[in-house]
């Protein structure tokens, strides 16, 4: 699993029949010390109601599609949690409730 911050999203007209009603998500991977923004970018499928801002953790791969929402469709990237909070080295660096 990889943490990355929910940055926008992404509408496609269409589609694979499949994915219709499956919500795209921008995804921006994130340093897990400091938080900040990677520039690095992917579009996952959102298996959990995410939204904007919220840190997430992101599968990709064949485990990308052993979602309930996700099994049997065309996915390369799925999120699975919402992150809630992360401790490093004994130090809370992020609290959900606190953004």
């Amino acid at each position: 699993m990889v943490l990355a911050r929910v940055v926008g999203t992404v509408v496609s007209s269409r589609k694979e029949p499949r994915i219709e009603g499956i919500k795209f998500l921008l995804l921006e991977k994130i340093d897990p010390e400091t938080l900040k923004g990677k520039k690095d970018y992917l579009v996952a499928m959102d298996s959990v109601g995410a939204g904007p801002g919220e840190v997430v953790f992101y599968v990709t791969g064949s485990s990308s599609r052993m979602t309930t929402v996700t099994e049997g469709k065309p996915s390369d990237a799925t999120i699975t949690a919402i992150v809630d909070n992360i401790d490093l080295k004994g130090k809370a660096v992020y609290r959900k409730e606190a953004e």
